[in-house]
């Protein structure tokens, strides 16, 4: 006999919510499923202790970019983390990944790949796409060539630059990222140098240019 599962939710579209339900009950018939539009909705809801695993969109009012799952997997330690992403860029979901997220499922796949990847996370493992894989997997050993710029920050720097590109100001990234502002100022000039930015403009251009902009 089968665990009860218990799965918490966490998008703001109501027709996502409602896709995703149906996927986990057709699979899980007993499963309570927890459903959230925000982050602080979510840390009212779920307790590590008796949550299975969270299945987690990135764009949410209330965090932008990986800002979301930070908070998520610093509150809910223990507890696996499936992101659902508009974004089906590899580079992206290795920054994810490498913070500790367990996997990584754009959202075009869902309906395909849902309860195969929740499987694989409620069992220890990891999951992405395996269209994803292979490019995956090199930029992790840093074997991929002819790199973007962004693809060779590390999970701190990349975080920096999408919450710079988001507007935010260097004391709200220090608030956010729980650093100092000088720390702040040593991460963004890392960023401006090893991609080869002149100032925060030219970094904004480029995540715009990219998609890394708005929250996915």
């Amino acid at each position: 006999m089968m665990p009860k599962r218990t799965i918490l939710v966490v998008d703001d579209h109501p027709i996502m919510r409602v896709g995703v339900r149906q996927l986990i009950l057709a699979e899980w018939p007993d499963a309570e499923i927890l459903e959230a539009t925000t982050i602080a909705q979510a840390l009212t809801l779920g307790q590590p202790a008796a949550l299975d695993v969270v299945v987690l969109d990135l764009s949410l009012p209330d965090a932008t970019g990986t800002e979301g799952a930070s908070r998520i997997l610093r509150a809910l330690k223990g507890v696996p983390v499936l992101v659902l992403s508009l974004n089906a860029e590899s580079a992206y979901a290795a920054r994810l990944l490498q913070m500790g997220v367990s996997g990584y499922l754009p959202k075009d796949r869902a309906g395909d790949e849902l309860v195969s990847a929740l499987h694989r996370l409620l069992s220890g493992g990891r999951y992405v796409t395996a269209a994803m894989a292979d490019h995956l997997l090199g930029l992790l050993s840093g074997q991929t060539p002819n790199q973007l710029p962004h693809e060779q920050l590390s999970a701190q720097e990349h975080r920096v630059m999408l919450l710079i590109a988001a507007g935010r100001t260097p004391a709200e990234i220090a608030d956010i990222m729980h650093l100092s502002v000088k720390t702040v100022g040593t991460y963004r000039a890392r960023i401006l140098e090893k991609a080869g930015w002149k100032n925060n403009t030219d970094l904004t251009k480029y995540c715009v240019q990219h998609g890394l902009t708005d929250p996915v």
